[in-house]
Parts: C-alpha cells; sequence; structure tokens
C-alpha cells in the first residue's frame, strides 16, 4: 500500500516468485513481492512475464498506514522460503514526527499468494531487511548501515540477539540493501552503495565465516551505470537468483529517465546474468552495467493473460488495483459489474482520503479509458478519473459541481501541486447519463477526450509536461513509487448543510459508479 524500495525472488521448482525483492533459491520457482497494497506477490516460470498472485497483508487493521504521509510505509520487501512456508520482511517506515522512524515486520505463509499472518514487528531500526537461514538452521534478519546482522528465533518472529557489523561496504558511501548468498564454501554478501541516484552500485564481498572478516571483490563495483546520458539509471539493491537449469542473474532496481532527468515509473525492476570468475567471484552482465537488450533465459516461456482491461464482472477486484491507504468499510465495492466508489469526505490532497481505487502506470506511452455514470452532485462535489503521485502531487479529471448560486456540472481537468490549478472545462449535457474519459499518454504529455457514445471524443484539454508525477516532480517527502492512474469520488463534508430553492438539502453521501476501466500499452 505506500511504497516500494527495492525487491527479492526465490526459486522453486519451476515458477519464480517476487515482491518487487527477491530472495532464497530452495527448490526452482521464484516468487516476486511488490509493495503497495500491501506487497504485491508476483509469480513467473521465465524471470521474464510475471503476474500478480496476492498480497502480504490484506487486513486493513494490520496495515497502519492511515496516519502516515505518501512515501512512507513499507519499504524494501524480501521474500524467502523456509520448511514449507514463505516468509516477508520489510521496513515499517513511519512519520518523521516521533521519536521511531522506523521498524521491521515478518509475515509468513505455507502459500506464495497468502494468507499472510500477522505482521511480527520487530524493534530494530534500519532499513532493506532480509532473512538469511544459515547450513545449521540458524536464522538472521540483515540491515543497512553497511552490513548489519541479528539472530532470529526459528519462525522469524522476534530478535534473539544484538545487531553486529559485518561489514561496513567496499564503496563506503550509504551501504544499504545486505544480502547474504552462501556458495561453494563462501559466504557472499551483496549490499547496494553510492547512494540512490546516479552513483548507485552493487558491491559485493565475501568471508569463509559468517562473522568472519570480508574481502571486498577486485572487480567491484559489479554492476553500475557509467554512462550518464543512458536511459537506464540508478542501478543498485540487486540479488542474485539460480534457475533450476543452473543460470545465474543478478534481479536488481533502476529507473529510466525522460524529459530533464525525469522518472514517471518510478523504480523498476531489472534482470543480467550473472558469471563466475575462475576466482569464484560474481561478475553481472560482464562489468558492462545494464543492459538495454539482453538474452532471455532457458527457461519455458511463460506468457499469462492480460489484466490491462477490467470491466468489473468479477466477484472481487483485480490484483492489479491498489489504494493508497485502506479505504472505509464498503467504500470501493463490486455491484452489478460497476465498481462503486464511495465518496471520501476528505479531497485527493488529504492523508485521510480513503477511497481512491489506483493501479501502476506500467509504460510512457498508454491510453487510460473509463465510463462514469453520470452521479447527483451537490456543489464542491467531483469525481471522476485521477493521475496520481501522493496527496502532494496528482490531477484530477472529472465532473464537478460548481459552488456557484446556480450550480452547474461541468467537466474539468485540474492539476494539483501543492494548490489546484483548473485546466479547460465544459458543460455536462445533463440528458445524458453515462461518461466516457480517456486519457492518452505520451511520456510527460496528456490528452484528456471525453465522449457520450464510447465512440465519438471530443478533446477537451492538454497538458504538454506532468513533471509532478515523477519521482523528482516535488521536493516533498520521500518520493520514489512511480505514477499511478484509477477512478475517485470527493463527497465532502459540508454538503448536508447546503439548500437549494426549493429547500432541499444536500446529501454528503456519494458514490461514483464506473462500468469499466479499460488501459492499452501504445
Amino acid at each position: 500500500m505506500q511504497s516500494t524500495h527495492s525487491y527479492t525472488e526465490i526459486q522453486l521448482e519451476q515458477d519464480f516468485i517476487q515482491t518487487r525483492l527477491l530472495s532464497g533459491w530452495e527448490m526452482n520457482i521464484i516468487w516476486l513481492i511488490r509493495l503497495l497494497c500491501i506487497f504485491h506477490v508476483y509469480l513467473s516460470k521465465d524471470l521474464v512475464h510475471w503476474k500478480i498472485i496476492g498480497y502480504a497483508i490484506t487486513e486493513p487493521s494490520w496495515a497502519a498506514l492511515d496516519e502516515l504521509e505518501g512515501g512512507r510505509g513499507y519499504w524494501a520487501p524480501d521474500i524467502s522460503y523456509y520448511k514449507g512456508r514463505f516468509y516477508i520482511t520489510a521496513t515499517y517506515r513511519l512519520n518523521d514526527d516521533g521519536t521511531v522512524y522506523r521498524k521491521q515486520i515478518v509475515v509468513s505463509s505455507d502459500k506464495p499468494e497468502g494468507p499472510y499472518s500477522k505482521p511480527a514487528i520487530i524493534d530494530e531500526d534500519g532499513i532493506d531487511p532480509s532473512i538469511f537461514t544459515d547450513d545449521d538452521g540458524r536464522r538472521y534478519i540483515l540491515l543497512n548501515r553497511g552490513a548489519r546482522i541479528f539472530p532470529l528465533s526459528e519462525d522469524a518472529s522476534r530478535k534473539t540477539g544484538e545487531a553486529q557489523l559485518l561489514y561496513y561496504g567496499d564503496y563506503k558511501r550509504a551501504p544499504e540493501g545486505p544480502h547474504l548468498l552462501k556458495k561453494d564454501g563462501y559466504y557472499y554478501l551483496f549490499e547496494a552503495e553510492g547512494g540512490t541516484g546516479p552513483g548507485h552500485r552493487i558491491t559485493v564481498s565475501r568471508s569463509r565465516e559468517l562473522m568472519g572478516r570480508y574481502t571486498p571483490c577486485p572487480y567491484n563495483p559489479i554492476m553500475r551505470q557509467n554512462d550518464e546520458g543512458a536511459i537506464i539509471q540508478r542501478c543498485g539493491h540487486g540479488k542474485p537468483v539460480q534457475t533450476q537449469n543452473g543460470e545465474w542473474y543478478m534481479v536488481y532496481l533502476c529507473g529510466r529517465k525522460i524529459g530533464d532527468g525525469y522518472s514517471i515509473l518510478g523504480r523498476e525492476t531489472a534482470l543480467d546474468p550473472i558469471e563466475w570468475t575462475e576466482d569464484g567471484w560474481p561478475i553481472v552482465n560482464r562489468l558492462n552495467g545494464p543492459s538495454t537488450l539482453q538474452i532471455k533465459p532457458d527457461l519455458p516461456e511463460t506468457i499469462w493473460e492480460s489484466s490491462f482491461d477490467d470491466d468489473f464482472d468479477g466477484s472481487s477486484l483485480s490484483y492489479d488495483w491498489t489504494f493508497p491507504r485502506a479505504p472505509e468499510p464498503n467504500g470501493v465495492t463490486l455491484d452489478n459489474s460497476y465498481v462503486r466508489i464511495k465518496g471520501s469526505r476528505k479531497d485527493l490532497n488529504s492523508m485521510h482520503a480513503r477511497n481512491i481505487l489506483l493501479r501502476r502506470q506500467q509504460d510512457f506511452k498508454f491510453e487510460a479509458v473509463c465510463k462514469l455514470k453520470l452521479p447527483k452532485l451537490y456543489p464542491g462535489q467531483d469525481a471522476g478519473m485521477t493521475c496520481y503521485y501522493d496527496e502532494n502531487t496528482f490531477l484530477k479529471f472529472g465532473v464537478f459541481a460548481t459552488q456557484e448560486e446556480q450550480s452547474r456540472n461541468i467537466l474539468k481537468v485540474t492539476e494539483y501541486v501543492d494548490g489546484y490549478k483548473d485546466g479547460n472545462s465544459v458543460e455536462i449535457d445533463l440528458s445524458r447519463s453515462e461518461l466516457w474519459l480517456k486519457v492518452e499518454t505520451n511520456y510527460l504529455k496528456r490528452t484528456f477526450s471525453f465522449s457520450y457514445d464510447g465512440e465519438n471524443y471530443t478533446k477537451l484539454d492538454v497538458l504538454e509536461n506532468v513533471y509532478y508525477l515523477c519521482d523528482e516532480g516535488l521536493k516533498k517527502g520521500k518520493r520514489f513509487t512511480g505514477a499511478m492512474l484509477g477512478m475517485y469520488a470527493y463527497a465532502g463534508d459540508f454538503v448536508s448543510g447546503y439548500s437549494d430553492g426549493a429547500k432541499d438539502h444536500g446529501d454528503d453521501m456519494l458514490y461514483g459508479e464506473f462500468d469499466f476501466f479499460n488501459y492499452k500499452p501504445l
């Protein structure tokens, strides 16, 4: 549900699971987890094509996100497998207004898709946790500030000793994201160093003993982008994985920058091959940095059914949907092939706007269309589509009831960057009952159109530069999750005090009803 920082992956038989993090390798599958709702868990059979299969936290009362600013919440999940159970650990990042900023959480399940256990809270400061289980069955968590390590109980629910420093890193600048791999009698320690900007890199060191002296790799950094003009930048936070065919790969985070250095897709997942040198060191992509084109792993290709379009005909929402924070009870429901979004009492610029239904922007160029049943609005209310980063920067493309003596329903585009700025608008044809909204995206340019029949569209507005939907779009808070888009409704908490000329009072209850939402890469 809130932010994502890195990722881990595990291998079990013929599948791969990831959390937007990666960890472990026990049978031959890899699972991936991505944070936001909370932690999407992804499955792949070929390390190229992925699908979401579940979440790490699904109980709203366990999420504890309601009072957290955008960009806080759960960071850097790691997934691992031990004695028939999947373990996910992450940092729980609080706001900066208290005395404790960071804690660690661990959840577990006997199935990768969940349901997972209630989070166990471990009171140890730091970020980027990963779980390591040694050959003797002893279990540990590693954290940042170099690679710090402390022992865990067998069920990974509690800390059983104090943290110690294994190694501070080779580059010795902002070492974080530590992961351990035991191979051929060595403990290999992988770290992200150099900060998460242009100097980001992956280094490795090794020791014959877990708590022994670690020797840095002579080929460090084993992954770094040295070309400042390349589109793929800030490569780091890597973890190795081995396929059932014996091939090794490094899964790591990166960012693709567009325009004047903007990352609109947030931190992304990259994959490059690992080769082991004759002297036993892993090097990534022959030390050439991130590849823009690479040979696929030698695994049977498995392409999953597309989930880009959603007609809301099912009994539950698609796994692609997410919420910035837990919605109200019955705040987002499915009813008669519509998704009904209860109007939040707070606007999207508030942490307390609860009912916002979003999906990730996955492409630089795409088209998104939704169909809205025109609602009855009172002055100050609105509903429609949103392109959203967090409560500090977003835009709305929706139907608004103007706050005038003779209120009108208008369709407009409005941008929010620490304050609203209205774009073009048009009055709604009140004889119509449905409205199609379309957003076309070409990198940082967005074009907004509408239709009353789904075939003939009228262009309403064009925004040439939505930089504020990028990680670098505002220097405020924590920003690295990338842009999202979806649907919202804003009811407000003031409308019941309104009455029209016929003395009819307004209603603070509002539902935005959407028949479908389609997303198409261009």
